[in-house]
């Protein structure tokens, strides 16, 4: 599932209305909707991670109910074959998918407890870092997962259907290298606003 540009637009919408001083009707409208759709690809990567450990249990205990799951990720061919495969492979799939919706999570705790008026705080600074480095863990990790997939083609498995678990690898690296340039400006700026309040 690609959900990489909501992400792209929660966190530019984010970083753009936390500069802002004042918010008007029009833009708190807007902040409120993207908090709303925030929720809403929150509730569905809770669910997609779910599904899969669910669907991991299932495929070691009970493989022929697989076909019947939410999430039909069937790898018992990988798991006959070799249990290293098996588990390298599930354990990617489960560890990105877990880190997408924890990432999401900061961003709705973000958006819930930043304070507008006041957007250079160190809360802000500590979510922003931490955002940019779920983001780049997930990205890497998906690189890493997409190369390991690809290797074990090599050796006679079937990986096509796996791509959609780690297509938006480098989206992410690059969204997450952003948002770190973000976090370290925002770091700068709560440096820069406590210095001043100190000396007035």
């Amino acid at each position: 599932m690609h959900i990489y540009c909501y992400s792209i637009i929660i966190y530019y919408f984010c970083v753009i209305t936390l500069t802002l001083n004042t918010m008007s009707k029009t833009n708190n409208f807007v902040f409120w909707s993207l908090y709303i759709v925030a929720w809403v690809i929150f509730v569905g990567l809770s669910i997609e991670a779910g599904g899969l450990v669910v669907n991991f249990f299932f495929s070691l205990y009970k493989p022929e109910f697989v076909q019947n799951l939410y999430q039909k990720l069937d790898l018992t061919e990988m798991y006959k074959a070799s249990r290293l495969a098996f588990f390298g492979i599930y354990s990617f799939i489960l560890i990105v998918s877990i880190l997408k919706a924890c990432l999401f999570y900061i961003v709705i705790r973000l958006m819930h407890k930043m304070d507008l008026l006041k957007p250079f705080s160190t809360f802000v600074a500590k979510q922003f870092s931490q955002i940019s480095y779920y983001t780049l863990s997930i990205g890497l990790l998906s690189y890493i997962a997409r190369e390991l997939a690809k290797n074990l083609t090599h050796y006679g498995f079937v990986t096509d259907n796996l791509n959609q678990f780690w297509a938006d690898s480098q989206a992410f690296i690059l969204m997450g290298a952003v948002i770190y340039i973000i976090a370290t400006i925002f770091k700068k700026g709560v440096d820069i606003q406590n210095e001043n309040d100190l000396t007035v």
